[in-house]
């Protein structure tokens, strides 16, 4: 049974995980991570919000470092990993948001936001710091709330704890992440410039089809 989270005014809500959300065809347009679904005294559905939470992707693997540790597990807490930059996996932000988070935004996201429901997207503080400034709204007007969360120390223990929140519309959120700033036109050209001027100063051994006889 999912846990009740709050009962007031004769109606309870609690959380779902892992809904199939389905699109005019019946297709399947992903999983929401979790739902928030109010219920009345008989169990029926009144309302619901939807909340994804996006963790980041890594470059590289846990390979190296693994077999680290199993060889020396004791002195694991002692190895000074700013020095391993090349060894040890980092987050890679562009590509959480490239390939995940926009995809989801654009596709559960735009069908929740025509059915006017609030969404809540659970992502990691730095994580979101590497996104566009976006436009803020009041919580009256957000159609998206951005909980923003961050490790902090305590005691012995690392926890997740909410930092802070942020509240924005849907468009304006989706148009500020998805919309690069172009960069100055002269800079590309002149990359073009170097690689044209290396093509040119080594040409390629392998025919062309201008090579080829005709017969």
């Amino acid at each position: 049974m999912p846990k009740t989270l709050q009962i007031c005014n004769n109606v309870s809500w609690t959380s779902l995980t892992e809904v199939r959300l389905q699109d005019a065809n019946g297709q399947s347009a992903g999983n929401i991570d979790i739902v928030l679904v109010s219920y009345d005294n008989r169990g029926r559905v009144i309302d619901f919000g939807a909340v994804e939470v996006q963790a980041v992707y890594i470059s590289g693997n846990v390979r190296k470092p693994f077999e680290t540790y199993m060889n020396n597990s004791k002195g694991w807490e002692k190895i000074d990993w700013s020095r391993l930059a090349n060894y040890y996996p980092t987050p890679d932000y562009l590509s959480s948001s490239r390939k995940r988070l926009i995809p989801q935004l654009l596709y559960k996201g735009t069908i929740l936001h025509e059915w006017k429901k609030k969404q809540a997207i659970v992502v990691q503080k730095s994580f979101f710091e590497t996104l566009p400034n976006l436009p803020q709204v009041e919580l009256e007007q957000a159609e998206i709330v951005w909980c923003l969360y961050d490790l902090k120390q305590q005691g012995e223990r690392l926890n997740l704890v909410l930092n802070d929140v942020v509240y924005t519309e849907y468009w304006s959120a989706i148009n500020r992440i998805s919309t690069p700033t172009p960069g100055k036109l002269e800079d590309f050209i002149q990359i073009l410039q170097q690689k044209l001027d290396d093509k040119l100063d080594n040409p390629p051994d392998t025919q062309t089809i201008l090579d080829i006889p005709l017969q």
